[in-house]
């Protein structure tokens, strides 16, 4: 039945070729999804403001007159986030195309794509206070964008789709990725008939620096197969296996939970949360690329006869076993709290952020890597995704000058737990 299953895939990938077909209306098409996203009115779409809820508002009715199904209403399935007291209200745009399968269409193949931005800046030029706009056009309409040309060539080709494919638009991603959270952890009531996320983050810039690269956090057989299978048909866009520092994004909230994930990214550059992240700054022939190599990537995954093998994480060091929060009877707690609460309650309020930095403009998120101990004590303090090397530096100090938390259990016995953490480093408005 295996086989059966791959050889649907295979005749699906040669059926479908070219994969979009017209190419310049393609381009056009994410031309003018980008060039809305970061048109001024949208306000650079930060978190919780106005020019958030018009993505998600765009979002949904690109979405509808594709012909997929909404799951959620045009003001999306909202949320909302805590900080400094005040409460920000966010949301998540969330549609379907069913499968075909009478069986498998029960399973899902989700594709995601942050909506927000970072916002504003005020500046003061000759005694005035100037707003800037950062368009966020690679951080990330570009996502978004291809995100809605893949909903079109879905929903058109469904009788192709032995699964059903999920889009969603997160919000809040910059802020602690809170959108892909609530989505996984509140809002959908399905995830453990996810066969795959898939997660679209910065998928617009080319060069050298810029590699067509995926992450799956570890190694996951299924997910490297089916990316050998559509590489070796789809040879021109090759994507390398990422190493090294994981990337923040809003998948590691689906791998937290143990289903199979992948970004697809371009990659970070210098001009990411800058004025310079502009609609022209983007590789519009290289998006296309993008969408037809996930479209047959998805198209593969929702074809195979069984669920895509979820990851392994428990690790061993120096034969000592180090589990993920997930896999534990008990998680560590701070407090009385998850590592929400860490964040909250020590990260955030003894944070210094680094004068240089501040004198630079430089902010970001900062990915930190820990362990909790079995005495409750935090070791193992680092970066895995940085910024700059002060703000790297201060986010592993305020986690490793961390008070002791109480510890994971599992099977009654104190164990040890790894956490990866997004660190956000923002300059205030003035």
């Amino acid at each position: 039945m295996r086989f059966l299953g791959y050889m649907v895939g295979a005749l699906s990938l040669l059926f479908a070729s070219p994969v979009f077909g017209q190419t310049d209306a393609v381009e056009r098409n994410l031309v003018k999804h980008v060039e809305y996203l970061t048109s001024d009115p949208l306000m650079g779409r930060k978190a919780g403001s106005e020019g958030e809820k018009l993505a998600a508002k765009y979002l949904y009715q690109e979405l509808k007159r594709c012909g997929v199904e909404m799951l959620s209403g045009e003001e999306g399935q909202d949320f909302y986030i805590v900080e400094s007291g005040d409460s920000l209200k966010s949301r998540n745009i969330v549609g379907i195309v069913e499968g075909y399968d009478p069986e498998l269409k029960n399973e899902y193949v989700v594709i995601g794509a942050n909506l927000d931005n970072i916002g504003t800046h005020i500046l003061t030029v000759d005694g005035k206070e100037v707003n800037q706009i950062y368009p966020g056009a690679d951080a990330n309409a570009s996502g978004v964008a291809c995100l809605i040309e893949l909903a079109k060539k879905i929903s058109s080709s469904s009788f192709m789709f032995r699964r059903s494919v999920v889009f969603v638009g997160f919000g809040a991603k910059e802020k602690g990725m809170a959108g892909s959270w609530y989505f996984v952890n509140r809002s959908f009531g399905h995830k453990d008939d996810i066969s795959m996320m898939v997660d679209l983050n910065m998928v617009g810039r080319s060069g050298p620096g810029n590699m067509f690269t995926y992450y799956t956090g570890v190694p996951i057989k299924d997910i490297t197969n089916s990316v050998n299978r559509v590489s070796n048909k789809l040879s021109f866009m090759r994507p390398v296996m990422g190493v090294g520092r994981v990337p923040s994004s809003d998948y590691l909230a689906f791998y937290e939970q143990n289903i199979p994930s992948v970004l697809f990214t371009t990659g970070h550059h210098a001009d990411v949360y800058t004025l310079r992240d502009n609609a022209e700054s983007l590789d519009y022939g290289l998006m296309e690329g993008v969408c037809e190599y996930v479209y047959s990537l998805v198209m593969d995954v929702a074809a195979m006869d069984y669920k895509v093998e979820a990851p392994v994480r428990t690790q061993e060091v120096e034969g000592k076993v180090i589990y993920s929060p997930y896999e534990v009877d008990k998680a560590p707690e701070f407090f009385k709290g998850d590592e929400r609460h860490f964040l909250e309650k020590w990260v955030y309020v003894y944070l210094k952020y680094p004068q240089e930095a501040v004198i630079m403009g430089v902010q970001g998120i900062v990915t930190v890597e820990f362990v909790v101990e079995t005495d409750g004590s935090v070791t193992g303090v680092k970066v895995v995704r940085g910024v700059d090397d002060d703000l790297d530096r201060e986010a592993v100090r305020v986690v490793s000058s961390s008070p002791k938390w109480r510890p994971a259990t599992k099977n009654g016995e104190k164990v040890r737990v790894k956490y990866s953490l997004p660190i956000e480093f923002r300059l205030k408005k003035r």
